[in-house]
């Protein structure tokens, strides 16, 4: 598979993820668990089919010490007793958030509260923004057939 341009050597395409990148920043930056936002990422990017995310964040959060059972569990998570409640309510949050037009009326109260209960408003704040910036970038890379398999941790910094 080739990707049908060359999105990371383009100077308007450097521009734009300039901004993404940056509100990417803020999010690792806050206090939303590391382990958490790891989770979203991969969770998302299988959802929205991008190999290219998915391969990077797993391999980002197994250099981050996760564990390759959470991982390879990561996908069915609610059949899975490896997550804390605080994870499955971030992972739920994730699914709704990333498959809005599946879901009559996008995210419902039920699972807000939930994810409430384990997370202050920063922490939330955090959570909706990745959930945000997430599924932007999986679908610059799905658009683009970005192909998956070579990311090596840290080769964008």
């Amino acid at each position: 598979m080739e990707s049908r341009l060359n999105y990371f050597g383009n100077p308007l395409a450097a521009k734009v993820l300039k901004h993404i990148n940056s509100a990417g920043k803020a999010v690792s930056d806050s206090t939303l668990p590391t382990v958490v936002q790891e989770l979203v990422k991969i969770r998302a990017s299988q959802i929205n089919g991008c190999g290219f995310c998915t391969d990077m964040h797993t391999k980002d959060a197994a250099l981050a010490g996760e564990t390759p059972q959470r991982l390879h569990l990561v996908a069915v998570w609610r059949e899975a007793t490896v997550f804390t409640e605080a994870e499955r309510a971030a992972l739920e949050l994730t699914e709704q958030g990333t498959r809005l037009a599946d879901a009559a009326g996008g995210v419902t109260d039920t699972v807000w509260a939930n994810a409430a209960k384990h997370f202050d408003e920063d922490q939330l704040i955090a959570l909706i923004s990745l959930i945000a910036v997430i599924n932007a970038y999986n679908r610059i890379n799905v658009i683009n057939q970005q192909p998956a398999g070579d990311y090596q941790p840290g080769q964008f910094g």
